[in-house]
């Protein structure tokens, strides 16, 4: 076993890693409010000084990808063998970057145990104003040190990327780039409350991923692969003590219903975020892993910043040579200050998803310039959906927890590409003073045989999918778009039962190409999205997943039968234009 602190001389362990490589275990960071944290540094056995990749979470830095996720692991090595080729793997950690991927190319890589994560004691608060306090301090040690060059970007998926929005705010000296790869920006839009419906993903996340390495756990917790020492921390502490140091993060966020200012110091302040980032994205992410990322380009005043929107798991490209090229290409520029053409790049790449495979295209701005905006008119008689409003009045009922209504437009008489943001204003009325609304865009094949997709999680994942709570429709005019209504989320405005109300529902991105014969349908459900066959499983997802991953909304305290089981009535025809609001682009795309 390694004592703490102690460095290791690691030379040329993995085949083709060229280059030997220092490792310096448990090093203190002491942050401003005296705490102190531990991280591992990964650098070249040589003298210089050179950038500094760094990342900052709760997941703790000795807990091997391979064994804390095997599923995840296994399945993305056996689909991309390049993954394992080049490195041994002793010191992949989750969601982050591979140090033997980029030790070999002169960068020092530096993971932090979280306060009150792994093997850093404190506190246990994830994405709080503390937390982003001590990323910062993180970074500002990282560039003082004497292996440093002065220049730090963050770089990791998911939690490691949320938090970039975040810090990213403070607009620290050296914080030179950020790679913000599937995260969200939001944390009440995004994260905790979809349309104003309470998820229960953060409850059961906590519990699964979190807290389950938290500081103090000592011997029961697991053993680094790598070194030997447990991996949270060397004091074994009793679950009520454990308890004592952590908030209960599921029990916070649904104790705010509304976007008040306990998700607002969370979340970005875009207009603060003025240096270089690359945003990337996944199709299949609904419920997390797309929209903050898409919102964070648009709004960020950076005047040098990128969005690269892919499919497959939401880990799997940042691990490819794909993915690990694009990464190296913007951090060699602006962290090394290299001439590689990047600051060329078209500021929108996106990998357009067809039913079976990808097509990679570079864009020159979201949503897409040539974008034809088209209109489709739900009809409540027939089920169909048209691009004119229906001559006669009609309408059309559901349970509220029940499989709802779908609306098919006919055949496609060639491909059709759909790329971008959607948008449903739908007229509705209730049997109650609410109604939860899921709104499922779903492509299905000649024989009505649904096509779906390998989303960031789930096997089975729909086109596109949105929510609204109709209590929650109020709009905020200012940051309102036909294709992305935002609504305010700041006070619940109850039904006259009975009476028609227009909502207008944000439906998150997506691309898909749409063969001949194929049809595109549209869902209105009181309920989660739910594919018919078989359920995924993995190992850190505390749920089958059914065709939403665990972004589910499914918690009876906010979800009472009695309110939202009840019937709803989509309205349709020349006084109530219920309708689709779809990106339709002109064909067009090269081979990946």
């Amino acid at each position: 076993m390694m004592p703490q602190d102690q460095t290791a001389q690691i030379l040329d362990r993995a085949p083709g890693l060229g280059a030997s490589m220092t490792i310096d275990w448990d090093v203190p960071l002491e942050m401003d409010d005296g705490a102190v944290l531990r991280a591992d540094v990964f650098r070249p056995a040589k003298a210089g000084k050179f950038p500094v990749v760094l990342s900052y979470g709760p997941y703790a830095k000795g807990l091997s990808f391979q064994e804390g996720y095997p599923t995840a692991w296994e399945s993305m090595v056996m689909q991309f063998p390049e993954v394992e080729r080049g490195s041994s793997g002793l010191y992949q950690a989750w969601e982050v970057v591979d140090p033997e991927k980029w030790v070999p190319h002169d960068y020092v890589c530096v993971r932090v145990d979280g306060r009150g994560a792994g093997r850093s004691p404190g506190f246990l608060e994830p994405w709080s104003p503390r937390e982003t306090a001590d990323l910062y301090g993180s970074i500002e040690w990282a560039a003082a040190q004497n292996w440093s060059n002065g220049k730090v970007g963050l770089n990791g998926i998911s939690y490691y990327g949320m938090n970039q929005w975040q810090v990213a705010c403070l607009k620290s000296p050296h914080l030179a780039a950020i790679c913000v790869w599937e995260g969200a920006a939001d944390f009440y839009r995004d994260v905790s409350h979809h349309g104003g419906i309470y998820s229960t993903f953060v409850a059961n996340w906590y519990r699964k991923q979190v807290t389950s390495v938290q500081h103090g756990l000592g011997a029961r917790g697991p053993r680094s692969r790598a070194t030997g020492e447990l991996v949270c921390g060397p004091q074994t502490l009793g679950e009520a003590e454990l308890a004592k140091s952590r908030c209960d993060l599921g029990a916070d966020f649904f104790a705010h219903p509304h976007d008040d200012g306990y998700f607002r110091v969370r979340s970005a302040q875009f207009e603060n975020i003025d240096i270089p980032l690359l945003s990337a994205a996944n199709w299949g992410g609904a419920g997390l892993h797309l929209r903050g990322n898409v919102e964070g380009f648009l709004h960020a005043a950076s005047t040098q910043k990128w969005l690269e929107i892919h499919g497959r798991e939401h880990w799997t490209e940042f691990y490819t040579d794909y993915g690990i090229s694009l990464q190296k290409r913007f951090f060699d520029h602006f962290l090394k200050g290299l001439d590689n053409g990047w600051d060329r790049e078209p500021p929108v790449r996106l990998q357009i998803r067809h039913v079976d495979s990808f097509l990679e295209r570079a864009e020159d701005s979201w949503p897409l310039g040539n974008t034809r905006w088209t209109q489709l008119y739900l009809n409540a008689d027939a089920l169909t959906l048209r691009d004119t409003v229906p001559a006669k009045t009609t309408r059309v009922s559901y349970e509220g927890f029940g499989d709802g209504v779908t609306f098919l437009l006919p055949h496609a008489e060639k491909p059709v590409e759909i790329t971008g943001p959607l948008a449903a204003t739908l007229y509705v009325s209730s049997e109650t003073i609410d109604a939860d609304l899921f709104v499922i865009v779903r492509a299905f094949a000649p024989d009505l045989r649904e096509i779906v997709f390998q989303g960031a999680l789930d096997p089975h994942t729909p086109v596109a999918q949105g929510w609204l709570r109709a209590s929650h429709r109020k709009l905020d005019p200012a940051r309102s778009r036909p294709w992305r209504p935002y609504h305010s989320h700041d006070e619940r405005q109850p039904l006259v039962p009975g009476t028609i109300y227009r909502l207008d529902i944000e439906i998150w991105p997506t691309s898909i190409v749409l063969p001949a014969g194929y049809r595109l349908g549209l869902t209105i459900r009181g309920r989660d999205y739910e594919y018919p066959g078989p359920a995924g499983q993995l190992s850190n997802i505390a749920n089958p997943m059914r065709g939403c991953g665990p972004f589910l909304h499914d918690d009876p305290r906010d979800r009472p039968a009695d309110i939202f089981g009840k019937r709803v009535t989509i309205h349709c025809g020349p006084e109530t234009p219920s309708s689709l609001l779809v990106p339709i682009i002109p064909q067009q795309g090269s081979a990946r």
